[in-house]
């Protein structure tokens, strides 16, 4: 006897984006797993202290879902960037990954940090990047944008073609950040729309609007079709408790710890 089909509805939702019928996503949300609190309940992450059983099933629960063999990566807040095939491990190092393989989907875990999902109208490759404000920002504005600018021409394709979807975030009510993130973002770009992104609290304090600057670089680069978290309260991953898991919100509260979401793209 097949196991029953779990609907995709009770684990997340499908980006709202014109992807072409040869190309899938998913987001979820924090519900529809069988973790227990303070993970509750569609723990994806491994290394947040969970069971580790509890996260097997929460995967496998996922990928019969989606029908897709999603790829967990380590991420480091980095832009380093893994190509996917159905030899990839569990686990490997990189913040942006990529595949033309229909065996495995590019999957990013957030939990407060922005998942960016990219597509191609056409060709059959998709992309996915890990966007905190660290790896957004790189080092001399070369970030995990600008990497999956340049995966995309490495495989011939035209950025301005690509079809981008930015998953939830912490948004700009809590993201709350130092002179030294400011910094990191408006002192290597002349693009001087960055600076709005920052509005001033107190001396030294801003707060940040993290989707806005990933669509800002993302524009710079020629990506032009952006869809998805447009900065709103309904996107904002601290505002809602029983939807997302939040890192900021719930890090201090529960002992340095919280759950995993995690986006992914893969093609059909």
């Amino acid at each position: 006897m097949h196991a029953q089909q779990v609907p995709l509805t009770r684990l997340g939702f499908e980006p709202d984006w014109p992807a072409p019928s040869h190309v899938r996503a998913f987001m979820t949300t924090r519900s529809g797993g069988v973790s227990l609190a303070p993970w509750d309940s569609l723990n994806l992450g491994e290394h947040v202290g969970d069971n580790t059983e509890h996260v097997s099933r929460n995967r496998a629960l996922l990928a019969q879902a989606t029908g897709a063999q999603a790829v967990y990566l380590k991420q480091v807040h980095g832009w380093q960037v893994a190509p996917l095939n159905a030899h990839t491990v569990q686990g490997a190092q990189a913040d942006v990954c990529w595949t033309r393989d229909r065996t495995v989907a590019c999957t990013m875990m957030v939990a407060d940090c922005l998942p960016i999902l990219v597509c191609h109208p056409q060709a059959s490759w998709v992309a996915a990047a890990h966007a905190g404000w660290r790896g957004l920002a790189g080092d001399g504005a070369r970030g995990v944008v600008e990497v999956l600018a340049e995966t995309a021409q490495s495989q011939g394709l035209r950025v301005a073609d690509c079809l981008v979807w930015l998953g939830p975030c912490i948004g700009p009510e809590a993201f709350e950040v130092g002179a030294d993130v400011q910094t990191a973002f408006c002192s290597a770009t002349a693009n001087a729309s960055l600076e709005a992104c920052f509005r001033p609290k107190s001396v030294g304090k801003f707060q940040a609007d993290l989707a806005h600057l990933a669509r800002l670089r993302l524009a710079e680069v020629g990506f032009e079709k952006i869809y998805g978290n447009d900065s709103s309260p309904p996107w904002c991953t601290v505002s809602q408790p029983s939807r997302y898991f939040s890192h900021r919100r719930d890090a201090a509260r529960l002992g340095g710890t919280t759950g995993r979401m995690a986006a992914g793209v893969w093609l059909v």
